[in-house]
């Protein structure tokens, strides 16, 4: 998955989750009433998410360029003829909004004020070119897609620093984008593990009957606790050696994450649990 990742005031391309599980083609799964997951075929392009209403349908993600897009309206189009009125962003990562034309040519595009900015900020220093939010917003709001309502907020920073979550309360679902990826060690943006923590446990503390993560299978509750568990015995473990004094390169030696031997690791692309150590230190240090 091609990211953008901004750190230390330095544009990073960062190639994401290259080599994971691939399927023959896109999987689309009912997960409620009018609601379905589809499972990315390919790890360069996000996960969706798609609410079906009685006069229209709500995308959540887009995938990662026209091409992708095309192959979620597909998808969509086997599902419902309806119009698509809603696109949510979660984040800016282009992964996750580079279909928005194509998926939804006439619909509303939504994100947080920040994700907006910030792919404003990514067109105007490279060459990509975005459907960037006609809509945002600052803490969250309420879509009603008849017979349904969607609940989209804001938890703070957490992957980035302005990721939107997605909640489906009739159907005890939700969107996680990039906040989530199953069994996988994440990269992480400009944002705050420790707040990413707590934003877990409040997505946790909801009704949840199925999980569509940004990237990978479609998960469980149990699947997001277990992730939310590394993200929170990483900070700890992290915590206690930045306590003591220990140097960058101690704390990326010293953590111990055998727990979480089966989790997916990139470390080409800094995705690893070192990496993500290396992350929170740096955190820390800016306390």
């Amino acid at each position: 998955m091609l990211e953008v990742v901004h750190k230390k005031s330095v544009w990073i391309p960062v190639i994401l989750l290259a080599c994971g599980r691939l399927w023959a083609a896109p999987e689309v799964k009912p997960i409620g009433r009018g609601l379905y997951a589809y499972i990315s075929d390919n790890d360069s392009s996000a996960n969706s998410t798609f609410l079906v209403g009685s006069k229209g349908i709500l995308v959540v993600d887009s995938g990662f360029d026209a091409k992708e897009g095309g192959k979620l309206l597909k998808a969509i189009r086997d599902v419902s003829p309806l119009p698509v009125l809603f696109v949510i962003n979660t984040h800016y990562h282009r992964d996750h909004q580079g279909g928005n034309v194509v998926v939804g040519s006439s619909a509303s595009v939504i994100s947080t004020h920040w994700t907006r900015e910030r792919t404003l900020a990514v067109m105007q220093s490279s060459s990509d070119s975005f459907h960037p939010a006609d809509v945002t917003f600052q803490k969250g709001l309420t879509i009603h897609l008849d017979p349904y309502s969607v609940e989209i907020y804001y938890p703070g920073k957490a992957h980035t620093s302005g990721d939107a979550l997605v909640y489906f309360p009739q159907q005890r679902a939700i969107a996680m984008g990039d906040l989530f990826l199953h069994s996988c060690s994440p990269a992480m943006d400009v944002g705050s593990a420790e707040n990413w923590v707590r934003a877990l446990d409040q997505v946790l503390a909801k009704p949840l009957e199925a999980v569509v993560p940004g990237h990978f299978e479609l998960s469980t509750k149990a699947d997001l606790q277990r992730f939310r568990d590394y993200l929170s015995d990483l900070l700890q473990e992290v915590k206690a050696l930045h306590d003591k004094g220990a140097k960058l390169e101690q704390v990326r030696r010293e953590i111990h994450m055998e727990k979480y031997s089966d989790f997916r690791q990139y470390p080409q692309y800094h995705a690893t649990f070192s990496d993500n150590a290396e992350t929170i230190y740096e955190q820390l240090e800016e306390h």
